[in-house]
């Protein structure tokens, strides 16, 4: 097995004996996953995905986690505009579609005996930076066929088209 050494500033001892307690005294295997784990980040990055985080169940109370590129978006309100719908769709590295689905039923708004601060909760009561409770569903299938009828029919017709096509093209001009 070939030998490679690495010189590693004294600043930096600290974080490099961590890493090895943390592997059981194997440095070379946490060297090892921690290079690997760059390089999926990395060429992923360069091929236009990044590392998506969503909220999973009721209020959100888990988060998964993968390499993915954000195909399209969607956003409505039901006939009596009390329930709202938000959709997203992704494709991931390996190819696999995924729908992010959050379904936020007004007349459950999270309100506290505090009106003060119910007052003050104004950005979440608009939507700034999107609600943070309510039912979150994520859907994972291998081909974009199997998301018919499950996403509003102008977000399917646009996320099959962005997945024929590239979403961005570069021009040799």
């Amino acid at each position: 097995m070939p030998n490679k050494t690495i010189y590693v500033a004294d600043d930096d001892l600290p974080l490099f004996q961590r890493a090895q307690e943390l592997v059981g005294g194997n440095l070379s295997g946490a060297v090892t996953t921690a290079l690997r784990r760059f390089i999926e980040l990395e060429e992923g990055r360069q091929e236009g995905y990044e590392e998506v985080v969503l909220r999973v169940g009721h209020n959100g109370a888990r988060q998964v986690r993968f390499s993915g590129a954000l195909l399209g978006e969607f956003k409505d309100f039901d006939a009596e505009q009390t329930t709202e719908r938000l959709y997203k769709v992704y494709r991931s590295r390996k190819g696999k579609f995924v729908m992010h689905a959050q379904y936020v039923n007004w007349g459950e708004y999270p309100q506290s005996d505090n009106w003060i601060k119910d007052l003050t909760n104004w950005r979440r009561l608009l939507g700034v930076g999107g609600q943070d409770w309510g039912d979150f569903v994520l859907e994972i299938v291998d081909s974009l066929d199997e998301l018919k009828g499950k996403l509003p029919d102008t977000l399917y017709q646009r996320v099959a088209d962005i997945a024929k096509h590239p979403q961005v093209e570069d021009l040799d001009i």
